[in-house]
């Protein structure tokens, strides 16, 4: 057997929900799939970016813009931050790699919570970090106990607001004083990807940080809201040391020219943006009431899902409901065995899905 690098010895792949099409194949399933595994937008895609995707498909045989010049345009104009901060990826999960790529050497720490994203833990191991992980309190981010984790060795501390797979955020007067406590030669990553669904008078956006902290960096993408995870598209916000260092270890033309342009195109689509806030808030309504009605435990979330506990081995729920056409997503590598997340979906899909779990419970 050929050795690996020592760090890839216990690294467990990140894996995705199963392609409908597999799961189809599998069951012997028949009539409407419904797949609530993944957080994809119910509503599909941003109209104006099918367009841009329609008008300009014939130019896929060129190469994308390597600097993503006129997205990045875009981005700057929409959020009032100089063009030389911004940068974009293959998804913000290629962001999240290039940031430690860039500043993680082994035996360096990065502080993050436990559970969160998934890709953390992951991209940590392969570049030969040591994460420490720091236990959620109640659901929440236990931002002073990370604090008290710091020390001369760390290097980034990492923390996605609203978290996934919980789906709560850290407040305010938090965030103040977390930013201000993290030393400036430390990199604190805030991963924002479901930030447009908030509405919450108390939640802090990672941008208004950024003038009086060099180390910060934001992180968001257009796979949740606008509807184009299949396109693979992420971008970030920091200073640019931290924008340079992570553009010198990227690979050319990361981000494909079609992805691109529906990104561009869907910044503009504020009414579909405002159509998904409205459906993300019914459906949480109605799934809230449902739930309870159910007598199953659930964390309000500030998603476009929702963390279900049945008490009990989730992976029966789980099964269950694919057999009947669902497709829910388990987190049990989350160390949250009796839980599963649940996409929110559309009024119908809702309503579906309590039938479903109706007949199972």
């Amino acid at each position: 057997m050929i050795e690996l690098r020592n760090f890839i010895k216990n690294i467990r792949p990140y894996k995705p929900g199963k392609p409908i099409e597999e799961v189809i194949k599998e069951l012997g399933l028949t009539g409407e799939i419904l797949k609530l595994a993944s957080n994809e937008n119910p509503l599909g895609a941003s109209p104006h970016a099918i367009k841009a995707m329609s008008d300009r498909i014939d130019d896929s045989f060129l190469y994308p813009d390597d600097n993503c010049y006129y997205l990045k345009q875009r981005l700057s104009e929409q959020s009032g931050i100089p063009v030389q901060n911004v940068i974009v990826g293959s998804g913000s999960v290629e962001l999240i790699e290039l940031i430690f790529k860039a500043y993680v050497n082994p035996g360096d720490e990065v502080i993050m919570s436990e559970p969160s994203f998934i890709m953390y833990r992951i991209a940590c191991q392969i570049f030969g970090g040591e994460r420490i992980a720091v236990p959620l309190k109640a659901y929440h981010h236990d931002t002073e106990a990370m604090i008290e984790r710091m020390n001369a060795k760390t290097k980034i501390i990492i923390v996605d607001n609203p978290i996934n797979p919980t789906g709560t955020i850290i407040r305010k007067a938090a965030m103040d004083h977390f930013v201000k406590t993290v030393p400036p030669n430390v990199i604190l990553v805030i991963d924002e990807a479901y930030h447009e669904y908030i509405r919450e008078s108390d939640y802090p956006h990672g941008l208004d940080y950024l003038k009086k902290h060099q180390n910060i960096i934001v992180l968001r993408t257009f796979s949740k809201i606008y509807g184009l995870a299949g396109l693979r598209v992420g971008y970030g916000f920091g200073s640019e040391e931290i924008i340079g260092a992570m553009m010198k270890v990227r690979l050319p033309f990361n981000v494909n020219r079609i992805g691109q342009i529906a990104a561009g195109a869907a910044l503009g689509d504020t009414d579909f943006v405002e159509a998904s806030i409205e459906n993300n808030e019914a459906g949480k309504a109605f799934l809230y009431r449902e739930f309870e009605r159910l007598g199953l435990s659930y964390t309000p979330s500030f998603g476009n899902f929702v963390l279900v506990d049945f008490k009990k081995e989730a992976k029966e729920v789980f099964e269950a409901a694919q057999k009947r056409g669902v497709i829910l997503r388990t987190v049990y590598e989350y160390g949250l065995p009796t839980s599963l997340r649940i996409t929110i979906g559309s009024k119908a899909q809702n309503e579906r899905l309590i039938k479903v779990l109706e007949e199972i419970l």
